[in-house]
């Protein structure tokens, strides 16, 4: 990971078990938000860096895009 890729969590209180389920929603276009800045992304957004999300209450990442 670089210094320019994105760390998300899943917006409004969802949470995921399984990386599949997180993968899911992200191409399905659900929110989530930055870790860092708070701003909301989606694939619906240009995001030219790789985005990773942490799911299961936060102990674990996948890459999404």
């Amino acid at each position: 990971m670089s210094g320019r890729d994105i760390h998300a969590v899943p917006a409004f209180g969802r949470d995921y078990k399984s990386a599949s389920a997180v993968k899911a929603d992200w191409l399905a276009g659900k929110d989530f938000r930055c870790a860092v800045s708070g701003q909301y992304l989606s694939v619906r957004d240009s995001v030219p860096v790789q985005v990773w999300v942490r799911y299961a209450k936060l102990t674990k990442l996948v890459r999404v895009h």
